[in-house]
């Protein structure tokens, strides 16, 4: 079934919207995949330390920090609230 794709469309080449937003996808997942894990547990809503480490980590990247950093303050800030709430 993996391979089902690639055997149908063969040598064909793709149009320019298809490609443009199939460079798309792995952000829009990584993006959705962050955001559930971090305003949610369980089956229920939460906005808790994770959301000021996401945040804390999307301000150190607006500012272009560079990459270590922005895990470093992300993590750190969510470390500090759980530690102190």
């Amino acid at each position: 079934m993996k391979l089902l794709g690639a055997v149908i469309i063969g040598q064909r080449e793709m149009p320019q919207v298809v490609q443009r937003c199939l460079l798309l996808i792995p952000a829009a997942l990584l993006a959705g995949l962050i955001a559930k894990d971090t305003f949610t547990t369980g089956q229920s809503y939460a906005i808790d330390a994770r959301a000021a480490g996401l945040a804390v980590a999307v301000l150190a990247t607006w500012r272009k920090l560079p990459f270590v950093l922005v895990i470093v303050a992300g993590v750190g800030t969510t470390a500090v609230i759980r530690l102190f709430v």
